[in-house]
């Protein structure tokens, strides 16, 4: 199964519109396509219980961190409008496509 073509990349900054984290803005580190899921930055926080392994780098006990997310429960956030928006493509004179705001056509990011 081929993974589907998003709208969302890393470094994107996004609102969580709905769950726990609602209202929420962090930076994306990673998207999973395959999964349709994004990690964002202090937001999803989840605790896991490690064991120590032999090494010195590997401490044991109880570690938080980021738990993906459901790419449709967020949104791009836009500056300009200082909202969620979604997100429409437009070619460019060049022929090379931008990603741009569906409120106020600013173009996001730094494609």
């Amino acid at each position: 199964m081929a993974s589907a073509k998003y709208k969302i990349k890393k470094n994107d900054t996004v609102m969580v519109v709905t769950g726990r984290d609602r209202g929420k803005t962090g930076k994306v580190m990673r998207v999973l396509p395959e999964a349709g899921r994004v990690v964002i930055e202090r937001l999803n926080l989840v605790k896991r219980h490690t064991k120590s392994s032999g090494n010195a780098q590997r401490q044991g006990g109880i570690i938080e961190k980021e738990a993906p997310i459901a790419i449709s429960n967020v949104m791009i956030f836009c500056d300009r409008c200082n909202a969620p928006v979604r997100v429409g493509i437009k070619a460019n004179d060049d022929g090379s496509k931008s990603r741009v705001c569906r409120r106020c056509s600013e173009v996001i990011g730094n494609d």
